[in-house]
């Protein structure tokens, strides 16, 4: 069976939504609308907006109520909005065409003045369950809002980034209940897209040291964990994907340009 993909992250939020236990840890998200803006920023004062089919960070839009109006930030650009009516039109003009989501926004931790959210890599083993393959912390670019590697972010080791917040045994625990939530995640995914053999999930932790669900890949990046010291964790998780045939077309194409190169000898 082939590897399946899921772009839309709504479509993936609504099968998390109803596992009781999930439930808690993901931010509401609504499809964004004029009533949508105006609910959540009144609400929450922060939200993210973005695209329902988005990846490697593009397109993310945070907006915050100031005392003033509000404020929107597009990568290192930022916009002032005096009412909800000219932010609602000023992110036609900012967002890209089809759907958008609006989430609601959560404080992140920081390391070093810098904000850091958690990727946990989830693949299904060689034996056919579901493993928690590896953890890693990505540290937001000074200057932006997003922390994805593609877009500035900075990947480090999940100990380096709680370091201030836990102590080393409390470091320890908290990163298996993260692996265990993403294998949940995946399991509860699964139901609807039996199709799946990898996921990347995206959590956030605010202040209270609580774990939000941000988003599901179901195409991660795995070449981000060879960023770690640790060489062993990116060679398991290179060796699951390569089990279930995450990288047969690459192989294929690099053995017909190897069959070129000798044809082109002779």
């Amino acid at each position: 069976m082939a590897i399946q993909r899921v772009r839309s992250k709504l479509a993936k939020t609504e099968v998390l939504m109803r596992h009781a236990g999930l439930r808690e840890q993901i931010p509401e998200t609504r499809r964004l609308s004029r009533e949508s803006l105006s609910d959540m920023l009144h609400r929450y004062g922060m939200i993210y907006v973005k695209p329902d089919g988005g990846t490697f960070g593009k397109g993310v839009i945070r907006i915050e109520r100031t005392s003033t109006g509000y404020l929107a930030r597009v990568d290192t650009r930022s916009y002032r909005f005096g009412s909800i009516d000219s932010l609602y039109d000023g992110l036609q003009r900012l967002k890209r065409k089809g759907l958008y989501l609006a989430q609601r926004g959560i404080h992140l931790l920081k390391h070093k003045g810098r904000r850091f959210d958690i990727r946990v890599m989830v693949q299904k083993s060689p034996r056919g369950s579901w493993e928690a393959t590896g953890i890693i912390g990505r540290l937001s670019h000074p200057r932006k809002i997003v922390t994805n590697y593609h877009s500035g972010g900075t990947p480090m080791a999940f100990s380096t980034l709680m370091s201030t917040h836990l102590d080393a045994g409390r470091r320890k625990a908290y990163a298996e209940q993260l692996r265990r939530l993403g294998v949940t995640t995946a399991r509860q995914l699964q139901k609807r897209y039996p199709g799946l053999k990898e996921i990347g999930l995206d959590i956030a932790i605010d202040n209270s040291l609580k774990p939000w669900i941000l988003e599901v890949n179901s195409a991660p990046d795995p070449f981000i964990f060879r960023k770690l010291k640790d060489k062993s964790v990116f060679r398991k998780i290179y060796r699951y994907a390569a089990a279930y045939g995450r990288f047969k077309k690459k192989n294929r194409i690099r053995r017909g340009i190897r069959a070129r190169r000798k044809k082109a000898v002779r």
